[in-house]
Formats: C-alpha cells, sequence, structure tokens
C-alpha cells in the first residue's frame, strides 16, 4: 500500500477514518502514525479508536496521559 491509499481511505466516512486510524494507531510505529494524523484528533475520537487498538492500546493510554498531563492536549 502507498502511502496515497490510506489518506484518500481517511477522506471517507468517518467510521472508515475511525477503523483505519485504529489500524494505523495499532500496527504503524509511533512517528509514521502522524503522517496520517493528529495527537488531537486521535484524543477527540478516542472512545471510538479504542476498540481497534488490540495490544497497543495501553501504549496510546501512556502517551496521552502524558500529553494531556503536560498541558499538550486538552
Amino acid at each position: 500500500m502507498t502511502l496515497g491509499e490510506p489518506r484518500e481511505k481517511l477522506n471517507g466516512p468517518d467510521e472508515q477514518r475511525e477503523r483505519l486510524l485504529g489500524t494505523i494507531l495499532r500496527e504503524a510505529r509511533e512517528v509514521d502514525v502522524w503522517k496520517f494524523t493528529t495527537p488531537g484528533e486521535v484524543a477527540s475520537r478516542w472512545n471510538r479508536l479504542e476498540r481497534y487498538l488490540g495490544r497497543r492500546r495501553e501504549f496510546w493510554v501512556f502517551l496521552l496521559r502524558q500529553w494531556r498531563e503536560l498541558g499538550l492536549l486538552e
């Protein structure tokens, strides 16, 4: 899959976007995730994304908590 393919699919309906973002959060290296989304979007869609994260869920819980504690997220 090229970088353009996921970007194109991310422009689809919210449910499709959230499913794909969840897959990206679960499978991609953290540094590569930001090619497709922002920390703010992950935080705002969290309740709909977390079901797709599998074993990586706790990593993202930790990261979002740290960013909130540092004032980087609302």
